[in-house]
């Protein structure tokens, strides 16, 4: 807890710098106090203000005093008590009075009782009484370090000692800090006008300086106190007798910037001595070659004549000088060295140079793991520094926004993005996924989404509410529609979702061979994507209506997709439900309830109106798949039963799901003002010259057990010549196909087939009327029904991803060939579907119940009017006669044994 609450202390007095340095802005000052002649404390406020390096040495002190008050005023909250809390007068010697008053004393012991009698007599008063002024002293040096010093006098006062406070602020309590505010305190000091008119601006306060410097120096040579000669140091910009008590960063810090503050401001009052101006430019050299010098005495000149001569060896040259006397300097204590070497203290040094650049320098090297470890937040990686890191980058980039150099720029926005990402991360591994799109957004547009990206699919299987937050962290920070290139938008991101969704992914847990089982829980997996899309925006957000019905849309288009590969791969005929496509249904039914239909066809899409049919359409094919099933379930239970077990119940139960099951399918088929997938589409390129059609189909070769088989080379190969085998020659040449299948390299149970051909009319050109897919949709269902010529017996291809698209002659996709999707849909489900039917019908006529659609549908089937017959394979066409046979006989029989009851 203490190391927590010292972390949050430095981060504190870091932003308190930054504030300093960046935040406060120039006070002018007011025109009313300006005087003529002027004043050396009205001259010393203009200097400041004007020259940079005093400006920044001011805001270093104002800091760092702002610092050292909170401290006192958090010890008087915290214990009740504060720095002089001392009784009245407690600092006029009463032991040693009453020791004199006994007689003759010991001659280390002062005899009289005036404040110069120690120096003078070179004796000390009584033990206890020069404890006690100790601490007084001990005291006052910690108020000054606050910048309290009017606190500090009036303790003086209090204490009995009225002398030292005329010590801390001459000309009559003067507060001669270079600042607007201690200028604007007093008013106009017309006292100190009159004063250094009739002599020179500065000699009052060279005089001061010179004698607290000699006042320094004596006590120290007779071993004073050192906080009494701390007190007379500051004044002067004694670094040699100052820096003793300096035994933290803060405290050397502050006494080497007031210090070199004040001598800036005595060398440019010293311009006012027209006498002095050769000396001047001695100083200047001696203050320029100061750094390293050491803590030589000025010899010579020592009166005030020629101050600030006697400190300027002391004094760094330049900031950069003054910090390195911090790290290595032979007079600073060695725990202020070890300071320098803390991680804030390092931030704070470079804020100081305004070496910006190694601040990110050191942030990286802190936050950043080792290369080579794999774990992304490795021990070494402080959650602590990562939190400031980001933060910190956010405030620079705020403020350096408008003067930033592009080298320095593209700095600041690696290295930048780098902490930010690293802070979103930890926000994410912490479940705060609702804070991540604050930080998310000050990422360059590709880390900010595959950040979104990464933390949707990691959430993909967590609950509705926690998949909310970063939806709506999404929302909430970054713009929906891509607009600034230097911003992340959601829709990028859904999109890049939606597109990862559909690639195959493995998993090891998975340890089923069934082709069927594996494509089920993939399509879980795929389906479970859609739900992003079907959360509300927060109503706070721009243009809620239409991001809502765009989000709709989205979904209803991604959907169809998924809907279309969920069916291809659901053609086994077993009771278990094609959980995918169930899913999306569900998300989708009560979005579309609460979007009006009108919005939706508003959007400006010309597939919109299309799209709401398909999804009706694929809306009442898996209704009729899932009473299918339920019929299929409850079949395959009763079979498991002895008949002579079987209660009357169950059999009516199967009956009654027979007949819910073939009345649905029938009501689907017999469709006729709008087929099922019958969809004409008017193609984008009817008058193009060498327009191509492609089909990219994801593919496992299925085993007739149901199993998968590897693919290898030469099954690519005999594949490829099997799909080329399934027409004939002419229409190859003619339409120019071309068929490849390769293994992907990210799946290796996979195959790519890729099918390209030239459109023509009716297939790729204007109006596709026979809602069959064309030349390409016919090859492909060649090998998905498993019925290629030339390839292994009973091996299928089972089909996992499907997209169709127009192409140029250069090979450039145009637009999506949707028919050609449909067409295969159509050419793969409606044949199943009416197996299924007949598969039923057999099971009714066995169980002795005739129904009265079946020759309706033998005549819907055998009519050219339809265009189902031509869907069917030959192995499909068989089966269909096949179970049509077994009907027959069924009800002959049946007839039979109702004429002998």
């Amino acid at each position: 807890m203490k190391r927590k609450a010292q972390i949050l202390l430095d981060e504190a007095a870091t932003w308190s710098l930054l504030w300093y340095l960046f935040g406060k802005g120039n006070d002018e000052i007011p025109g009313s106090l300006i005087m003529s002649p002027s004043t050396s404390h009205q001259e010393a406020c203009n200097f400041v203000l004007m020259n940079h390096t005093a400006q920044l040495c001011l805001r270093i002190v104002q800091w760092l005093e702002d610092r050292a008050s909170k401290v006192l005023d958090l010890e008087k909250r915290v214990r009740g008590w504060h720095v002089g809390s001392y009784l009245h007068h407690s600092g006029v010697w009463h032991r040693t009075q009453r020791l004199l008053k006994k007689g003759p004393t010991d001659t280390s012991i002062i005899q009289h009782l005036d404040f110069d009698a120690p120096t003078r007599e070179q004796a000390h008063p009584v033990l206890e009484d020069k404890k006690q002024d100790e601490a007084l002293l001990e005291d006052i040096w910690l108020l000054l370090r606050a910048g309290r010093v009017e606190e500090a006098c009036d303790l003086c006062r209090s204490a009995g000692q009225p002398w030292r406070a005329a010590t801390l602020c001459p000309f009559g309590g003067l507060d001669s800090f270079p600042s607007v505010e201690a200028l604007v305190k007093p008013g106009k000091n017309r006292a100190l006008q009159a004063v250094e008119l009739e002599m020179v601006i500065g000699f009052q306060r060279r005089l001061w300086k010179w004698a607290c410097f000699s006042a320094a120096e004596k006590i120290a040579e007779q071993d004073g106190g050192r906080y009494e000669t701390a007190v007379f140091a500051v004044q002067c910009s004694n670094l040699k007798r100052l820096l003793p008590v300096c035994t933290d960063w803060e405290s050397a810090c502050w006494a080497m910037a007031k210090s070199w503050l004040d001598v800036q401001i005595d060398l440019e009052l010293a311009r006012y001595q027209p006498s002095r101006s050769d000396d001047m430019k001695s100083n200047e050299v001696i203050l320029d070659g100061a750094a390293g010098e050491g803590d030589q005495t000025m010899q010579g000149s020592i009166g005030p004549e020629s101050w600030p001569s006697q400190v300027l060896d002391q004094q760094p040259r330049d900031l950069h000088a003054l910090l390195q006397k911090l790290h290595s300097g032979e007079m600073v204590h060695e725990a202020v060295s070890r300071g320098c070497r803390e991680q804030h203290r390092q931030i704070e040094m470079d804020l100081m140079v305004g070496d910006v650049a190694h601040v990110l320098d050191l942030l990286r090297s802190w936050i950043s793991p080792p290369e080579d470890d794999g774990n992304f937040f490795s021990p070494q990686c402080d959650p602590q520094m990562i939190r400031f890191g980001a933060h910190l980058v956010l405030v620079l980039r705020y403020l350096l926004a408008d003067d930033i150099k592009d080298e320095f720029k593209d700095k600041l926005t690696l290295i930048g993005d780098l902490i930010l990402h690293m802070y979103a991360v930890f926000l994410f591994s912490k479940n705060r996924e609702e804070l991540v799109g604050v930080y998310a957004s000050q990422l360059a547009p590709y880390l900010c989404v595959e950040l979104f990206v990464h933390m949707m699919e990691l959430r993909l299987n967590e609950s509705v509410h926690v998949k909310y937050k970063i939806f709506r962290s999404a929302m909430e920070y970054l713009s929906f529609f891509p607009g600034d290139a230097s911003k992340g938008c959601v829709s990028d991101i859904l999109e890049r979702v939606l597109s990862r969704s559909r690639e195959i992914k493995r998993k090891d847990e998975v340890q089923s061979n069934s082709v069927a089982e594996q494509h089920r829980l993939q399509s879980l997996q795929k389906a479970m994507v859609v739900q992003w899309l079907c959360f509300t925006p927060p109503f706070t957000i721009n243009d809620f209506e239409a991001i809502k019905a765009r989000l709709l849309m989205r979904a209803l288009m991604h959907s169809i997709v998924l809907l279309r590969e969920f069916a291809l791969i659901s053609m086994w005929r077993v009771p278990k439900l094609p959980v995918g496509a169930h899913m999306l249904l569900s998300f989708l039914a009560e979005p579309l309830k609460q979007q009006p239909i009108d919005t939706l066809l508003s959007i400006d899409e010309h597939d919109v109106s299309q799209n709401i049919v398909e999804f009706e359409d694929w809306k009442e094919y898996y209704s009729c798949d899932a009473t299918y099933r339920k019929w299929l379930k409850a079949d395959l239970e009763n079979t498991d039963v002895p008949l002579l077990d079987l209660s009357l119940e169950e059999r009516e139960k199967a009956i009654v799901a027979a007949k819910e099951a073939l009345s649905a399918a029938l009501a689907l088929l017999q469709r006729k003002e709008n087929p099922w997938l019958a969809l004409s589409q008017n193609l984008l390129y009817a008058s193009a010259d060498h327009s191509f059609i492609e089909l990219h189909t994801t593919a496992m070769f299925c085993l007739p057990s149901g199993d998968c088989m590897l693919p290898d080379a030469t099954s690519c190969t005999t594949l490829t010549s099997a799909l080329y085998s399934t027409v004939n020659e002419d229409v190859i040449r003619e339409r120019r196909l071309m068929v490849n299948v390769s293994i992907p390299a990210n799946d290796q149970t996979c195959i790519k087939v890729v099918i390209n051909c030239l459109a023509v009319e009716g297939d790729g050109l204007g109006l596709h009327e026979s809602n069959d897919g064309g030349l390409l949709a016919a090859v492909m269902a060649a090998g998905f029904k498993g019925e290629l010529s030339r390839f292994e017996t009973g091996v299928t291809l089972e089909i996992s991803q499907l997209d169709a698209w127009y192409k140029d002659a250069e090979g450039t996709q145009k637009d999506l060939a949707t028919y050609v999707v449909r067409g295969l849909c159509r050419r793969c489900c409606l044949p199943e579907l009416i197996l299924r039917i007949m598969q039923i019908s057999v099971s009714l006529a066995e169980s002795g119940i005739t129904p009265d659609d079946h020759d309706e549908l033998i005549e819907l089937v055998a009519s050219p009017e339809s265009g189902l017959l031509h869907l069917f394979s030959q192995h499909q066409l068989q089966e269909f006669l096949l179970f049509e046979r077994e009907y027959a006989i069924c009800k002959i029989e049946s007839q039979e044994e109702t004429l002998t009851d």
